[in-house]
């Protein structure tokens, strides 16, 4: 069985940083795809970067400035830093790994998916 753990979200200041971390179980995701997206209230859940299993990550352009994402192959885990947060980053950051049938950039591009981790920046 597949597991995906979110975490690390929580309500700070324009401005601040966060790391997310998203724990995997079940695969190795050395061999595995992982996205993070995002969803705002009544908004669809938006792409913001994968990091592919040999380690390289691509992002949707908006993402590219203030986001990096990263992972820890020994931990099986994915990170997602946020950096210099807006009032417009505030959503549910969720994390997935591939495996639908879609493309990439989009969330039937994925298979496994956590529950996510709120997000909420205050001007």
């Amino acid at each position: 069985q597949v597991l995906v753990v979110e975490s690390g979200g929580g309500s700070v200041q324009a401005g601040s940083s966060l790391t997310l971390s998203c724990s995997v179980s079940g695969i190795a995701i050395i061999d595995h795809h992982i996205g993070w997206f995002r969803q705002a209230p009544d908004s669809q859940r938006e792409f913001m970067s994968i990091t592919f299993s040999g380690g390289t990550t691509e992002y949707a352009p908006s993402m590219k400035d203030r986001f990096t994402a990263s992972k820890d192959d020994s931990k099986n885990t994915v990170y997602l830093e946020l950096k210099d947060l807006k009032p417009d980053d505030t959503a549910r950051y969720y994390c997935a790994v591939e495996g639908g049938r879609g493309s990439f950039d989009t969330p039937a591009g994925y298979k496994y998916w956590g529950q996510g981790t709120q997000v909420t920046v205050s001007s």
